[in-house]
């Protein structure tokens, strides 16, 4: 019984944070238990669970005796996010080289070969879906459970944002040519190189966004 509860506390969770991040609940919006239990089908002590949660990880603020507030990603939280990735991902790079086994590289050689195909058909969901793998592959292949949770909270926070850079043409074939270059310097087990790529690739998604002017891109 314990089990099914953390198991619906969870679900819980996962499902209001899916909403927050994809705008449905906005900044400063109240979020009431009864309301989000009768949508979930749940009572509301996973939903009460789920929001303390939430404010742990910053995207909630409750105030006692007046409710759950949504604090949301801020245009800051975003640019912050992104300029610790730079070295984060630098860092999984650098150990994913390291560590990183044949068939991890295989599948990332596979995730390029995808991505350049479905970029000729611009079909955008499929590549932003092979972005989210080929990020996640490397993440695996670093073999580090902390750096790994860190990593894939952050890109889930950025998942609205990536999702809008990506349909941009331009942004779409450099972002694919530039996981190539780190995936080139994984198999060639080039530490340095695929760190340096890795901080570029960020570092070039920053540059791009700056064009095309954060406060856009957060509508």
């Amino acid at each position: 019984m314990a089990e099914d509860h953390y198991s619906l506390s969870a679900k819980v969770f996962h499902s209001i944070r899916e909403d927050i991040l994809n705008g449905k609940y906005q900044a400063n919006e109240e979020l009431k238990e009864k309301n989000i239990g009768d949508d979930l089908g749940v009572s509301r002590t996973p939903v009460r669970e789920a929001l303390r949660q939430l404010e742990l990880e910053g995207l909630v603020h409750i105030i006692p005796n007046k409710g759950a507030f949504v604090e949301g990603v801020t245009l800051q939280d975003i640019k912050d996010i992104y300029e610790i990735r730079t070295l984060l991902e630098g860092l999984c790079a650098r150990w994913a080289a390291e560590r990183i086994t044949q068939e991890q590289l295989e599948e990332l050689e596979e995730i390029v070969f995808l991505s350049d195909f479905h970029y000729s058909k611009e079909n955008w969901d499929q590549i932003l879906e092979l972005d989210n793998r080929f990020h996640e592959m490397v993440y695996e292949a670093c073999a580090s459970k902390e750096l790994t949770r860190v990593l894939r909270d952050y890109h889930h926070y950025l998942q609205r944002i990536r999702r809008i850079t990506l349909e941009e043409k331009a942004r779409a074939h450099a972002s694919i040519n530039e996981h190539r270059a780190i995936a080139e310097a994984l198999k060639a087990r080039d530490a340095r190189t695929a760190e340096e790529c890795a901080r570029l690739h960020i570092r070039n998604t920053i540059s791009n966004m700056d064009k095309v002017g954060w406060e856009n891109l957060m509508k």
